[in-house]
């Protein structure tokens, strides 16, 4: 991953992370999976679909799809537990760990590599038969498989959609987004500080993360609905008004949004990007 490592670098000194401090940390291990289980041999890699079967009514302070359901970190990690169990029980003893959005992996590189899809104009990995609404896992261990080709072809051709679309203009050239620019950085990674007055406005009413530049990606039409009982959309995201989101107690917000990513955001962030919202 040696280009892919050079790419994370440059972009990480061009602070295009923002204040996500933590992208800093582990460098080695992003590039090399036998530091991170050793003894490594192959890297898995998996997609799930989480297109909602359901969409949030209109004029609704909008929320990223990803995060309609449960959480997407509890829900795969289990499924990844069960996978490594069935690999153990059909092939014989397996030493591995599954990780999902949670480590040091660089799980789009992989996903290329593993022959899954390619990276859009919008950093997302895009597969020509269901889009990108999907979330990546990797699955790491000892024992050699039969590698799958890396996609090799890039059907984003001239189209510029997403990065035409972008309300802060965080879609630059050669498949970088600068992070520090991204309204899911400020409505979900920025935690206790202010978002800036420059983005007022700009937001188009996402309140939690943004979906426009996959919305607006003319692959997503092949997008089809989830089947994962795990990500049912939680009713009050699909239904709450303005008005009931500005009248929600702490404590009502822990209960329904309990298994939610929302509770990233926590409570007083998600009141925050509501009133920013409405500037």
């Amino acid at each position: 991953l040696d280009e892919d490592a050079k790419r994370l670098e440059t972009w990480l000194n061009k602070n295009m992370h923002g204040s996500m401090a933590y992208m800093e940390n582990y460098f080695d291990l992003r590039i090399n999976p036998q530091k991170l289980v050793p003894g490594a041999k192959s890297v898995v890699t998996l997609m799930q679909n989480y297109y909602p079967t359901q969409q949030q009514q209109p004029n609704t302070p909008k929320i990223s799809k990803y995060a309609y359901g449960n959480d997407y970190h509890e829900v795969i990690r289990n499924k990844l537990k069960e996978f490594l169990f069935e690999l153990n029980t059909h092939i014989g003893e397996i030493h591995g760990r599954g990780f999902v959005d949670s480590a040091p992996v660089l799980e789009r590189a992989w996903a290329v590599k593993s022959g899954l899809g390619w990276i859009g104009k919008n950093g997302n990995v895009i597969t020509k038969q269901y889009g990108s609404f999907y979330f990546i896992a990797t699955l790491i261990v000892d024992i050699e498989l039969d590698y799958d080709d890396p996609y090799a072809k890039d059907y984003c051709g001239s189209c510029t959609r997403c990065i035409d679309s972008c309300p802060t203009d965080a879609i630059l050239n050669d498949k970088v987004v600068d992070g520090s620019k991204c309204i899911s950085y400020f409505t979900i990674e920025l935690k206790d500080a202010l978002i800036p007055d420059a983005m007022k406005g700009k937001f188009e009413n996402w309140m939690f993360g943004c979906d426009t530049c996959q919305d607006v990606c003319p692959w997503n039409r092949f997008s089809k609905p989830n089947n994962e009982i795990g990500f049912s959309p939680i009713p009050e995201i699909l239904n709450l008004t303005t008005k009931e989101w500005e009248a929600m107690s702490e404590e009502s917000f822990k209960e329904i949004f309990r298994q939610s990513p929302m509770q990233r955001s926590k409570y007083k962030g998600i009141q925050r990007n509501l009133k920013f919202i409405q500037l």
